[in-house]
Protein backbone atom coordinates (compact mmCIF):
# COMPACT_ATOMS: atom_id res chain seq x y z
CA UNK A 1 0.00 0.00 0.00
CA UNK A 2 1.49 3.58 -0.76
CA UNK A 3 1.97 5.76 1.55
CA UNK A 4 4.20 8.28 -0.04
CA UNK A 5 3.41 12.13 1.15
CA UNK A 6 0.66 10.97 3.68
CA UNK A 7 1.95 12.39 6.95
CA UNK A 8 1.81 9.98 10.48
CA UNK A 9 2.72 12.94 13.13
CA UNK A 10 -0.26 14.86 12.71
CA UNK A 11 -2.93 15.32 16.16
CA UNK A 12 -6.49 15.55 15.44
CA UNK A 13 -9.13 16.54 17.87
CA UNK A 14 -12.81 15.45 17.68
CA UNK A 15 -15.28 17.30 20.04
CA UNK A 16 -18.60 16.10 20.08
CA UNK A 17 -21.78 17.63 21.59
CA UNK A 18 -23.95 14.75 24.05
CA UNK A 19 -27.61 13.98 22.73
CA UNK A 20 -26.98 17.64 21.59
CA UNK A 21 -31.20 18.77 21.36
CA UNK A 22 -31.64 17.35 24.56
CA UNK A 23 -28.72 19.10 25.93
CA UNK A 24 -29.85 22.61 24.56
CA UNK A 25 -33.22 22.28 25.80
CA UNK A 26 -31.56 21.28 29.39
CA UNK A 27 -29.59 24.19 29.24
CA UNK A 28 -32.86 26.65 29.80
CA UNK A 29 -35.05 24.25 31.75
CA UNK A 30 -33.12 22.55 33.95
CA UNK A 31 -36.51 21.02 35.41
CA UNK A 32 -35.14 18.30 32.32
CA UNK A 33 -31.84 17.34 34.16
CA UNK A 34 -31.53 13.82 35.00
CA UNK A 35 -35.00 12.68 33.25
CA UNK A 36 -35.92 11.15 30.58
CA UNK A 37 -35.99 13.52 27.28
CA UNK A 38 -36.72 12.64 23.25
CA UNK A 39 -37.20 15.22 21.23
CA UNK A 40 -39.59 14.63 17.95
CA UNK A 41 -39.27 15.07 14.11
CA UNK A 42 -41.21 17.34 12.03
CA UNK A 43 -45.11 17.48 12.52
CA UNK A 44 -44.04 15.77 16.38
CA UNK A 45 -43.51 12.31 14.46
CA UNK A 46 -40.18 10.47 15.06
CA UNK A 47 -37.93 10.51 18.24
CA UNK A 48 -34.64 11.94 16.68
CA UNK A 49 -32.66 12.44 19.82
CA UNK A 50 -32.72 10.70 23.40
CA UNK A 51 -31.27 11.44 26.30
CA UNK A 52 -29.31 8.76 28.36
CA UNK A 53 -32.43 7.94 30.94
CA UNK A 54 -34.39 7.34 26.91
CA UNK A 55 -31.80 4.93 26.04
CA UNK A 56 -31.89 3.02 29.07
CA UNK A 57 -35.47 2.59 28.71
CA UNK A 58 -34.65 0.84 25.46
CA UNK A 59 -36.50 3.27 23.68
CA UNK A 60 -34.61 3.14 19.81
CA UNK A 61 -34.18 6.10 17.31
CA UNK A 62 -36.46 6.92 15.08
CA UNK A 63 -39.53 5.35 17.02
CA UNK A 64 -43.03 7.20 16.92
CA UNK A 65 -43.21 8.74 19.50
CA UNK A 66 -47.31 8.72 20.22
CA UNK A 67 -45.76 5.11 20.44
CA UNK A 68 -43.72 5.80 23.67
CA UNK A 69 -45.38 8.16 25.05
CA UNK A 70 -46.82 6.60 27.97
CA UNK A 71 -43.77 4.55 28.61
CA UNK A 72 -41.99 8.34 28.62
CA UNK A 73 -44.47 9.69 31.11
CA UNK A 74 -44.78 7.22 33.40
CA UNK A 75 -40.67 7.47 34.25
CA UNK A 76 -41.54 11.34 34.45
CA UNK A 77 -40.13 11.76 31.11
CA UNK A 78 -40.88 14.52 28.22
CA UNK A 79 -41.68 15.06 24.65
CA UNK A 80 -40.72 17.41 23.21
CA UNK A 81 -41.00 19.22 19.44
CA UNK A 82 -37.88 20.34 17.41
CA UNK A 83 -36.69 23.30 17.82
CA UNK A 84 -34.42 24.24 15.01
CA UNK A 85 -33.49 27.79 16.21
CA UNK A 86 -32.40 27.20 19.23
CA UNK A 87 -30.40 24.32 18.21
CA UNK A 88 -28.99 26.15 15.49
CA UNK A 89 -27.90 29.02 17.82
CA UNK A 90 -26.43 27.19 20.57
CA UNK A 91 -24.50 24.93 18.05
CA UNK A 92 -22.82 28.32 16.74
CA UNK A 93 -21.99 29.23 20.37
CA UNK A 94 -20.13 25.79 20.82
CA UNK A 95 -18.14 26.54 17.60
CA UNK A 96 -17.19 29.99 18.49
CA UNK A 97 -16.09 28.53 21.97
CA UNK A 98 -13.83 25.85 20.09
CA UNK A 99 -12.26 27.97 17.66
CA UNK A 100 -10.13 29.66 20.85
CA UNK A 101 -8.55 26.58 20.59
CA UNK A 102 -7.31 25.84 17.60
CA UNK A 103 -6.72 27.92 14.12
CA UNK A 104 -7.96 24.94 12.48
CA UNK A 105 -11.51 23.71 13.07
CA UNK A 106 -14.04 22.26 10.33
CA UNK A 107 -17.08 22.19 11.57
CA UNK A 108 -18.42 18.28 10.75
CA UNK A 109 -22.08 19.00 11.08
CA UNK A 110 -24.47 20.88 14.21
CA UNK A 111 -23.54 18.88 16.81
CA UNK A 112 -19.65 18.27 15.98
CA UNK A 113 -16.19 19.57 15.06
CA UNK A 114 -12.41 18.66 14.30
CA UNK A 115 -9.62 20.72 15.77
CA UNK A 116 -6.04 20.40 14.11
CA UNK A 117 -3.33 20.33 16.85
CA UNK A 118 -0.56 20.18 14.76
CA UNK A 119 1.42 23.12 16.97
CA UNK A 120 0.05 21.88 20.01
CA UNK A 121 3.01 18.68 20.48
CA UNK A 122 4.50 20.13 23.58
CA UNK A 123 1.09 20.31 25.27
CA UNK A 124 -0.37 18.18 27.19
CA UNK A 125 -3.64 16.76 25.57
CA UNK A 126 -5.45 15.06 27.52
CA UNK A 127 -5.38 18.09 29.53
CA UNK A 128 -6.15 20.26 27.03
CA UNK A 129 -8.89 17.70 26.57
CA UNK A 130 -10.30 18.41 29.41
CA UNK A 131 -9.94 21.97 29.61
CA UNK A 132 -11.69 21.92 26.25
CA UNK A 133 -14.91 19.82 27.71
CA UNK A 134 -14.84 22.14 31.20
CA UNK A 135 -14.76 25.45 29.10
CA UNK A 136 -17.71 24.80 26.65
CA UNK A 137 -19.65 23.20 29.54
CA UNK A 138 -19.37 26.51 31.42
CA UNK A 139 -19.89 28.78 28.90
CA UNK A 140 -22.70 26.91 27.20
CA UNK A 141 -23.97 24.73 29.05
CA UNK A 142 -23.69 21.64 26.27
CA UNK A 143 -21.81 19.08 27.71
CA UNK A 144 -19.27 17.38 25.01
CA UNK A 145 -16.79 14.63 24.62
CA UNK A 146 -13.44 14.60 23.43
CA UNK A 147 -11.12 12.49 21.27
CA UNK A 148 -8.10 12.97 20.80
CA UNK A 149 -5.50 11.02 18.25
CA UNK A 150 -3.42 10.99 14.91
CA UNK A 151 -5.92 10.99 11.84
CA UNK A 152 -9.69 11.95 11.77
CA UNK A 153 -10.74 8.23 11.74
CA UNK A 154 -8.65 7.35 15.13
CA UNK A 155 -9.87 10.77 16.45
CA UNK A 156 -13.67 9.47 16.16
CA UNK A 157 -12.24 6.10 17.63
CA UNK A 158 -11.15 8.03 20.62
CA UNK A 159 -14.30 10.21 21.12
CA UNK A 160 -16.12 6.59 20.80
CA UNK A 161 -14.75 5.67 23.88
CA UNK A 162 -14.56 9.12 26.12
CA UNK A 163 -18.37 9.36 25.37
CA UNK A 164 -19.55 6.02 26.34
CA UNK A 165 -17.02 4.96 29.11
CA UNK A 166 -17.71 7.04 32.33
CA UNK A 167 -13.56 6.40 33.13
CA UNK A 168 -12.30 8.71 30.72
CA UNK A 169 -14.75 11.45 31.92
CA UNK A 170 -15.96 12.90 28.44
CA UNK A 171 -12.11 13.04 27.03
CA UNK A 172 -9.39 10.37 25.95
CA UNK A 173 -5.99 11.10 24.67
CA UNK A 174 -5.15 8.12 21.53
CA UNK A 175 -1.68 9.00 20.80
CA UNK A 176 0.38 5.43 22.22
CA UNK A 177 0.51 2.74 19.79
CA UNK A 178 -0.50 0.03 22.37
CA UNK A 179 -3.34 2.03 23.57
CA UNK A 180 -4.72 3.00 19.99
CA UNK A 181 -4.29 -0.87 19.08
CA UNK A 182 -6.21 -1.63 22.34
CA UNK A 183 -9.15 0.39 21.22
CA UNK A 184 -9.17 -1.00 17.75
CA UNK A 185 -9.67 -4.45 19.00
CA UNK A 186 -12.53 -3.49 21.21
CA UNK A 187 -14.26 -1.54 18.33
CA UNK A 188 -16.54 -3.52 15.90
CA UNK A 189 -15.62 -2.72 12.23
CA UNK A 190 -19.07 -1.39 11.47
CA UNK A 191 -18.48 1.53 13.74
CA UNK A 192 -15.22 2.76 12.36
CA UNK A 193 -16.07 6.01 10.26
CA UNK A 194 -16.63 5.31 6.50
CA UNK A 195 -17.78 1.44 6.66
CA UNK A 196 -21.23 1.47 5.66
CA UNK A 197 -23.67 -1.58 5.69
CA UNK A 198 -22.78 -2.81 2.76
CA UNK A 199 -19.19 -2.91 4.08
CA UNK A 200 -19.93 -4.24 6.99
CA UNK A 201 -21.34 -7.31 5.83
CA UNK A 202 -18.95 -8.06 2.64
CA UNK A 203 -15.74 -8.20 5.60
CA UNK A 204 -17.17 -9.73 8.03
CA UNK A 205 -18.42 -12.59 5.50
CA UNK A 206 -14.16 -12.38 4.95
CA UNK A 207 -13.64 -13.07 9.12
CA UNK A 208 -12.35 -9.06 9.29
CA UNK A 209 -14.55 -7.98 12.54
CA UNK A 210 -13.25 -5.04 14.35
CA UNK A 211 -11.20 -2.36 13.48
CA UNK A 212 -8.17 -4.02 14.47
CA UNK A 213 -8.25 -6.77 12.20
CA UNK A 214 -9.26 -4.50 9.39
CA UNK A 215 -5.86 -1.59 10.54
CA UNK A 216 -3.65 -5.18 9.75
CA UNK A 217 -5.30 -6.69 6.94
CA UNK A 218 -3.38 -7.98 3.96
CA UNK A 219 -2.27 -5.42 1.46
CA UNK A 220 -3.47 -7.10 -1.45
CA UNK A 221 -6.70 -7.83 -0.22
CA UNK A 222 -7.12 -4.22 0.34
CA UNK A 223 -6.27 -2.86 -2.89
CA UNK A 224 -8.36 -5.57 -4.36
CA UNK A 225 -11.40 -5.15 -2.13
CA UNK A 226 -11.95 -2.11 -1.05
CA UNK A 227 -12.64 1.38 -3.00
CA UNK A 228 -10.55 4.51 -2.63
CA UNK A 229 -12.92 5.56 0.32
CA UNK A 230 -12.00 2.41 2.48
CA UNK A 231 -8.23 2.25 1.33
CA UNK A 232 -8.00 5.84 2.86
CA UNK A 233 -10.10 4.57 6.02
CA UNK A 234 -7.21 1.85 6.11
CA UNK A 235 -4.68 4.13 6.19
CA UNK A 236 -6.03 6.41 8.48
CA UNK A 237 -6.38 3.37 11.25
CA UNK A 238 -2.60 2.89 10.59
CA UNK A 239 -2.00 6.47 11.56
CA UNK A 240 -1.95 7.86 8.51
CA UNK A 241 -3.60 11.28 7.54
CA UNK A 242 -5.28 11.31 4.41
CA UNK A 243 -8.55 12.85 5.15
CA UNK A 244 -7.82 17.02 5.74
CA UNK A 245 -8.83 19.24 7.86
CA UNK A 246 -12.05 21.43 5.70
CA UNK A 247 -11.60 24.58 7.23
CA UNK A 248 -13.63 26.78 4.79
CA UNK A 249 -17.72 25.89 4.32
CA UNK A 250 -17.70 24.94 1.15
CA UNK A 251 -20.89 26.36 -0.46
CA UNK A 252 -23.90 24.44 -1.35
CA UNK A 253 -24.61 23.61 -4.98
CA UNK A 254 -28.16 23.81 -4.07
CA UNK A 255 -30.23 24.48 -1.55
CA UNK A 256 -34.10 22.68 -0.89
CA UNK A 257 -36.55 23.65 1.59
CA UNK A 258 -39.65 21.33 2.54
CA UNK A 259 -41.55 20.52 5.06
CA UNK A 260 -44.78 17.66 5.21
CA UNK A 261 -48.06 19.50 6.28
CA UNK A 262 -49.38 20.07 9.62
CA UNK A 263 -52.53 18.47 7.59
CA UNK A 264 -53.63 17.81 4.71
CA UNK A 265 -54.02 20.62 1.76
CA UNK A 266 -56.48 21.11 -0.67
CA UNK A 267 -56.50 24.76 -1.30
CA UNK A 268 -54.16 26.98 -3.81
CA UNK A 269 -54.13 29.78 -1.49
CA UNK A 270 -52.64 27.44 1.23
CA UNK A 271 -49.86 26.08 -0.70
CA UNK A 272 -48.80 29.86 -2.28
CA UNK A 273 -48.04 30.93 0.94
CA UNK A 274 -46.30 27.58 1.68
CA UNK A 275 -44.24 28.14 -0.86
CA UNK A 276 -43.77 31.45 -1.04
CA UNK A 277 -42.31 30.60 2.53
CA UNK A 278 -40.04 28.13 1.54
CA UNK A 279 -38.91 30.32 -0.93
CA UNK A 280 -37.99 32.84 1.78
CA UNK A 281 -35.97 30.56 3.52
CA UNK A 282 -34.02 29.01 0.75
CA UNK A 283 -33.08 33.00 -0.25
CA UNK A 284 -32.19 33.67 2.95
CA UNK A 285 -29.36 30.60 2.82
CA UNK A 286 -28.61 31.95 -0.80
CA UNK A 287 -27.75 35.06 0.40
CA UNK A 288 -26.28 34.36 3.65
CA UNK A 289 -23.33 32.02 1.16
CA UNK A 290 -22.91 34.99 -1.12
CA UNK A 291 -24.41 33.30 -4.01
CA UNK A 292 -27.12 33.72 -6.45
CA UNK A 293 -29.20 31.20 -8.22
CA UNK A 294 -29.67 30.30 -11.71
CA UNK A 295 -32.33 27.57 -11.25
CA UNK A 296 -35.76 27.53 -9.69
CA UNK A 297 -37.69 24.36 -9.18
CA UNK A 298 -41.19 23.74 -7.35
CA UNK A 299 -42.72 20.95 -6.24
CA UNK A 300 -45.54 18.88 -4.66
CA UNK A 301 -46.82 15.47 -3.74
CA UNK A 302 -49.72 13.97 -2.46
CA UNK A 303 -48.93 11.35 0.95
CA UNK A 304 -48.40 8.60 -0.81
CA UNK A 305 -49.16 6.19 2.29
CA UNK A 306 -52.90 7.18 2.33
CA UNK A 307 -55.05 4.84 -0.13
CA UNK A 308 -56.59 7.14 -3.30
CA UNK A 309 -55.35 8.99 -6.03
CA UNK A 310 -51.74 10.19 -6.00
CA UNK A 311 -50.03 13.39 -7.66
CA UNK A 312 -46.44 13.97 -7.67
CA UNK A 313 -44.66 16.68 -9.96
CA UNK A 314 -42.54 19.46 -10.28
CA UNK A 315 -41.85 22.13 -12.70
CA UNK A 316 -38.85 24.63 -13.17
CA UNK A 317 -37.64 27.78 -14.07
CA UNK A 318 -34.36 29.19 -15.34
CA UNK A 319 -33.42 32.34 -13.43
CA UNK A 320 -31.30 35.28 -15.57
CA UNK A 321 -29.43 36.96 -14.33
CA UNK A 322 -29.23 34.50 -11.71
CA UNK A 323 -30.53 36.38 -8.67
CA UNK A 324 -31.01 36.01 -4.82
CA UNK A 325 -33.41 38.74 -4.84
CA UNK A 326 -36.59 36.78 -2.93
CA UNK A 327 -39.84 38.91 -4.64
CA UNK A 328 -38.17 38.34 -7.85
CA UNK A 329 -37.93 34.31 -7.00
CA UNK A 330 -41.47 34.01 -4.73
CA UNK A 331 -43.25 35.66 -8.07
CA UNK A 332 -41.67 33.01 -10.43
CA UNK A 333 -42.43 30.12 -7.94
CA UNK A 334 -46.26 30.88 -7.75
CA UNK A 335 -46.12 31.04 -11.05
CA UNK A 336 -44.77 27.60 -11.33
CA UNK A 337 -47.44 26.41 -8.68
CA UNK A 338 -50.16 27.53 -10.22
CA UNK A 339 -49.01 25.31 -12.94
CA UNK A 340 -48.38 22.44 -10.81
CA UNK A 341 -51.70 22.58 -8.97
CA UNK A 342 -54.79 19.95 -9.46
CA UNK A 343 -57.97 20.74 -7.68
CA UNK A 344 -59.52 17.52 -6.06
CA UNK A 345 -56.44 16.14 -4.70
CA UNK A 346 -55.06 16.46 -0.87
CA UNK A 347 -51.50 17.65 -0.81
CA UNK A 348 -48.75 16.27 2.05
CA UNK A 349 -46.15 18.25 0.97
CA UNK A 350 -44.74 20.94 -1.02
CA UNK A 351 -41.27 22.58 -1.46
CA UNK A 352 -38.60 24.69 -3.81
CA UNK A 353 -35.03 24.05 -4.99
CA UNK A 354 -32.13 26.87 -6.25
CA UNK A 355 -30.14 25.27 -8.13
CA UNK A 356 -27.09 26.28 -10.74
CA UNK A 357 -25.30 27.94 -7.93
CA UNK A 358 -22.65 30.49 -8.55
CA UNK A 359 -20.90 33.19 -6.00
CA UNK A 360 -22.45 36.43 -6.17
CA UNK A 361 -18.10 37.31 -8.32
CA UNK A 362 -18.75 34.93 -11.02
CA UNK A 363 -22.27 36.52 -12.06
CA UNK A 364 -21.84 36.86 -16.13
CA UNK A 365 -22.48 40.33 -17.22
CA UNK A 366 -25.91 41.09 -18.95
CA UNK A 367 -26.69 44.00 -21.45
CA UNK A 368 -30.46 42.82 -21.50
CA UNK A 369 -30.96 43.08 -17.65
CA UNK A 370 -30.12 44.62 -14.80
CA UNK A 371 -28.82 42.38 -12.22
CA UNK A 372 -30.45 42.69 -8.79
CA UNK A 373 -26.92 43.00 -7.49
CA UNK A 374 -26.71 46.70 -9.29
CA UNK A 375 -29.16 48.37 -7.69
CA UNK A 376 -31.04 49.08 -4.73
CA UNK A 377 -32.45 45.63 -4.46
CA UNK A 378 -29.66 44.30 -2.83
CA UNK A 379 -29.52 46.87 -0.26
CA UNK A 380 -32.71 46.29 0.18
CA UNK A 381 -31.93 42.45 1.27
CA UNK A 382 -29.22 43.40 2.93
CA UNK A 383 -31.64 45.81 5.41
CA UNK A 384 -34.59 42.75 5.65
CA UNK A 385 -31.19 40.43 6.86
CA UNK A 386 -30.20 42.03 8.97
CA UNK A 387 -33.28 43.29 10.56
CA UNK A 388 -34.54 39.83 10.77
CA UNK A 389 -31.11 38.56 12.11
CA UNK A 390 -31.72 40.96 15.09
CA UNK A 391 -35.09 41.00 16.19
CA UNK A 392 -36.47 37.08 15.14
CA UNK A 393 -37.00 35.60 11.97
CA UNK A 394 -40.04 37.40 10.24
CA UNK A 395 -39.93 40.83 12.09
CA UNK A 396 -40.25 41.28 8.23
CA UNK A 397 -42.09 39.10 6.30
CA UNK A 398 -43.56 39.26 2.97
CA UNK A 399 -47.72 39.44 2.57
CA UNK A 400 -47.71 36.39 0.24
CA UNK A 401 -46.20 34.35 3.07
CA UNK A 402 -49.36 34.76 5.25
CA UNK A 403 -50.21 35.39 8.57
CA UNK A 404 -52.96 32.32 9.91
CA UNK A 405 -50.75 29.56 8.47
CA UNK A 406 -52.63 26.45 9.54
CA UNK A 407 -50.81 24.51 7.15
CA UNK A 408 -47.78 24.49 9.15
CA UNK A 409 -46.19 21.49 10.17
CA UNK A 410 -47.49 20.15 13.87
CA UNK A 411 -45.25 21.10 16.53
CA UNK A 412 -47.42 20.83 19.95
CA UNK A 413 -44.79 20.28 22.05
CA UNK A 414 -42.37 23.24 21.32
CA UNK A 415 -40.05 25.16 23.83
CA UNK A 416 -39.26 28.92 23.93
CA UNK A 417 -37.08 30.27 21.13
CA UNK A 418 -34.78 31.32 24.15
CA UNK A 419 -32.05 33.06 22.50
CA UNK A 420 -33.84 34.24 18.89
CA UNK A 421 -36.51 35.61 20.17
CA UNK A 422 -36.95 38.75 22.25
CA UNK A 423 -40.58 37.37 23.66
CA UNK A 424 -39.11 34.38 24.84
CA UNK A 425 -36.23 35.39 27.33
CA UNK A 426 -35.78 33.87 29.95
CA UNK A 427 -37.62 35.57 32.65
CA UNK A 428 -35.60 35.87 36.35
CA UNK A 429 -37.64 35.68 39.23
Amino acid sequence: MNTTGLKNDNIVALVDCNNFYVSCERVFNPKLNNKPVAILSNNDGCIVSRSQEIKDLKIPMGAPGFKYEALIKKNGGTLLSSNYALYADMSSRVMEVLAMFSPDIEIYSIDEAFLGFNGFKTRNLAEFGNKIKRTVFQWTGIPVSVGISKTKTLAKVANHFAKRYSAFKGSLCLLNDERIANALAKTPVSEVWGIGRQYDKFLRQNKIETALQLRDADDKFIDHYLTSTGLKTVLELRGYSCIDLDDAPISKKSIVTSRSFGKQVSELSELQEAVSEYVTRAAEKLRKQNCVAGLLIVFLSTNRFKEGPQYNNSLSTTLFPPTAYTPDLIEKALNLLEELFLPGFEFKKAGVMLADIIPEKDVPLSFMEVNYLDDKRKKLMETVDKLNRIYGQDTLFYASNGIKKDWKMRRAKLSPHYTTNWNDLPKVK
